[in-house]
């Protein structure tokens, strides 16, 4: 039998599989054995994409758009997110400031391949999505995680981000609205973070803002790109179709920085995904000039969901869960349920009562400790009502018998 260990590289064996895919993995496992689990898991719409852009990939298919494009992405492409970033978001870009990606994760790997040396630390405040420090790691870089609290709404302190930069630290991540927790960045904190970027010429912010149009209860969301065209120099404004447009399969998202990082970030791209698919860039010409009826249906839908799930969460003796601002997740804290025996089976972290109420009540959630939360499970609510209410349920049951 040989032994790989010594095969593989250590950028590699220093980080972990994603907790996120690995646990919807096993749930459709389940699914196709004929279990019947409640899937909690999905960072992904329910709803179809629209009809509208299937057949704008089609007609792009049919038109011959089935060739290499350019690295970056093809121009017509790069002009439809410039009118979008200026519409929408206040964004000033020209289509040399866009990078196109296979979807907004990998512009997010482009981006920290770009700017990230052996060493250099990423500030992330955590809870966070489970991929960012290892695509940090996978660069030789150290993630800082800056720990907030449920009480202050999971929101950093600006006084925490100015001790960490002033620690050397070289890149910022933001993430709002934020996957787990639902947090959205309200502007005051973003305008004071944006005055600390300007403080510090050393120091880039890459914002995440896929989760852009998921926000309830009044929120609103801004990018921190917007308060400064100094600071703005230095940001990385991270956004994709994947989400807004339930086109999480298709894979396009796309980038806007300045010419440096953007040329730097193409660069990486051109030596391995070279470029995203043509038909598919084509399609999202349609998906980002079409009326948006359908996003603000799925909107309403999801809002109807956060207050059902939300409800529910909070009737389990043991468990709190207050309610997110935006995305489309429920971030609940177990830890009054840890520590205890069920059914036999004692559990005494997320990760253990995630297994267990996967195997024993066939609900799949996420547990909090890859996000850097333990004592909490992240709860998906794109997912039916009717299901949310029967996985709920079923999680009540098992841990109340």
């Amino acid at each position: 039998m040989i032994n790989f260990d010594g095969l593989l590289s250590e950028r590699v064996r220093s980080i972990k599989p994603s907790a996120t895919l690995a646990t919807s993995a096993k749930a459709k496992r389940m699914l196709a054995q004929g279990i019947d689990v409640v899937n909690l898991s999905v960072g992904e719409p329910d709803f179809d994409t629209p009809e509208y852009i299937k057949y704008a990939a089609i007609k792009a298919l049919c038109d011959g758009w089935t060739k290499y494009t350019e690295e970056a992405g093809l121009l017509e492409v790069r002009k439809a997110i410039c009118k979008k970033l200026r519409e929408e978001n206040g964004l000033s870009y020209e289509p040399e400031n866009i990078v196109i990606s296979c979807g907004a994760k990998h512009a997010i790997f482009n981006a920290f391949q770009a700017l990230l040396n052996p060493g250099d630390k990423i500030l992330i405040p955590a809870p966070c999505w489970v991929s960012y420090p290892d695509m940090a790691r996978l660069c030789g870089a150290e993630p800082v995680l800056i720990h907030t609290t449920e009480e202050n709404g999971f929101l950093p302190d600006p006084a925490q981000i100015a001790d960490a930069i002033a620690n050397g630290a070289k890149v910022l991540l933001i993430n709002s609205p934020c996957n787990p927790t639902g947090s959205v960045w309200e502007p005051d904190l973003l305008k004071e973070v944006a005055k600390l970027v300007e403080r510090h010429d050393d120091i880039v912010v890459i914002t995440d803002e896929i989760y852009e149009k998921f926000v309830y209860d009044g929120a609103v969301h801004v990018s921190i790109a917007s308060f400064s065209e100094r600071a703005k120099e230095r940001i990385v404004v991270i956004n994709g179709l994947s989400k807004t447009f339930a086109m999480t399969g298709w894979r396009l998202g796309y980038a806007a920085a300045s010419k440096p990082i953007a040329q730097a970030m193409a660069k990486v791209q051109g030596q391995s995904a070279s470029h995203p698919t043509a038909f598919v860039q084509m399609a999202a010409i349609t998906a980002l000039s079409a009326p948006q009826d359908f996003v603000q249906k799925m909107i309403a839908e999801y809002d109807a969901r956060r207050r059902r799930i939300v409800s529910l969460l909070n009737e389990i003796p043991g468990v709190r869960c207050s309610m997110p601002k935006g995305a489309f997740y429920a971030f609940a804290n177990f830890s009054g349920v840890l520590g205890r025996s069920y059914d036999g089976v004692e559990i005494n972290n997320s990760i253990e009562l995630a297994d267990f109420l996967l195997e024993r009540a066939h609900v799949a959630t996420v547990a909090g400790e890859p996000f850097g939360a333990e004592g909490y499970l992240r709860l998906s609510y794109a997912i039916s009502i009717e299901r949310i209410e029967e996985g709920v349920r079923r999680i009540k049951e098992a841990l109340t018998g």
